[in-house]
């Protein structure tokens, strides 16, 4: 097919086909079987505390093993929160949660250099940043400028603090929840914030079955105190590793920047996805590739990351907003439109 990886008879990838060159990246991950042992513990640790959010589980493991960063937005009470701690007690790594409040200051989230007057020196005090996975509950009622503390560390893993740079651990990944801005004492986030994040889910009411175990299992404790590490960093790092391992082929490439061009030219929107939209969204695709068992990526994988990593980025038109059509609807319908490219036999 024109995205298989090329190989020799010997398993290694090949740089040309009988049609000629071919574009190959690393070669096939050996971690692969256990890249998917691995994500299926983690997934179920989670369930057994989150029920009935498969997809929005999903999606959290594909933005961690792309090395990006989670939105979650959705009305208070929907397990937002829940989601996020549970991934990260379900990884033995270091973990800090941040309530943003109105008066938080950023120094605050990347710490502070205070003075010691036993040795006359000031010492750099490390913020909560200076953590594998970082929990920032309702970061939307935060100021804009201490929202805007998490840029550096988000985009180049690493905070400067009074001229001086550190560099943060890996895995590096902020899972930030938010309520929708129509509601009180919410600041909405500016674009170059949300553009940071890789995806945004929704986690949405649960189903009545659902509502009515979480009653029988959270009824008396909460499950999160029973809810052991099924992972060490060093694993979840080697995970990572296999993950950009996984191929990419030039025909799925142009067809992952179609999807973001065509973004831009949109009738319905009046702000496109960036160029940095288009580097994440390749980036979950070869997680989600990895995930499903596959060291290739697909066009599928692009269409079913389409939605969490391309909306949240969109500003929809005025005509747009007067019709209500939302980003989710516009993205759907550029799904139709731009065509897939063919998967011939190389």
């Amino acid at each position: 097919m024109a995205w298989l990886p090329q190989r020799h008879p010997t398993g290694q990838p090949s740089h040309f086909s009988h049609g000629g060159p071919v574009a190959v990246t690393h070669d096939v991950p050996p971690q692969l079987d256990e890249l998917v042992t691995t994500a299926h513990r983690i997934r179920t640790a989670i369930e057994s505390v989150i029920e009935g959010k498969g997809d929005a589980v999903r999606i959290m493991l594909t933005v961690l093993l792309a090395e990006g960063h989670l939105l979650i937005e959705d009305v208070p009470g929907v397990g937002k929160t829940m989601l996020a701690k549970a991934l990260a007690r379900s990884i033995d790594c270091p973990v800090r949660r941040v309530q943003f409040t109105p008066d938080l200051l950023p120094s605050d989230i990347t710490g502070v250099s205070a003075y010691n007057q036993q040795t006359r020196e000031f010492e750099f005090k490390p913020g909560p940043v200076f953590a594998n996975i970082v929990v920032g509950d309702e970061i939307n009622r935060a100021s804009p400028k201490t929202q805007s503390a998490l840029l550096e560390c988000m985009e180049e893993q690493q905070v400067t603090v009074d001229g001086e740079t550190y560099q943060l651990d890996t895995p590096f990944m902020v899972i930030a929840t938010q309520n929708p801005i129509e509601m009180e004492g919410t600041y909405p986030l500016p674009e170059a914030q949300r553009d940071r994040f890789t995806a945004r889910i929704a986690m949405g009411y649960p189903e009545p079955h659902a509502e009515l175990e979480m009653l029988d299992v959270h009824g008396q404790t909460s499950p999160l105190d029973k809810l052991e590490p099924v992972a060490t960093t060093a694993e979840v790092r080697a995970l990572i590793e296999a993950v950009r391992g996984v191929y990419v082929s030039q025909a799925v490439k142009k067809y992952a920047i179609d999807l973001v061009v065509a973004t831009r030219h949109s009738p319905d929107l009046r702000l496109g996805a960036s160029p940095r939209s288009t580097l994440q969204l390749v980036r979950a695709a070869r997680a989600h590739a990895a995930l499903a068992g596959r060291d290739y990526v697909i066009p599928d994988d692009l269409q079913d990351l389409a939605i969490p990593v391309l909306a949240h980025r969109l500003l929809p038109s005025v005509e747009a907003q007067g019709q209500r059509r939302l980003p989710e609807q516009v993205v759907t319908d550029l799904i139709r439109r731009v065509p897939v490219p063919e998967a011939r036999a190389s």
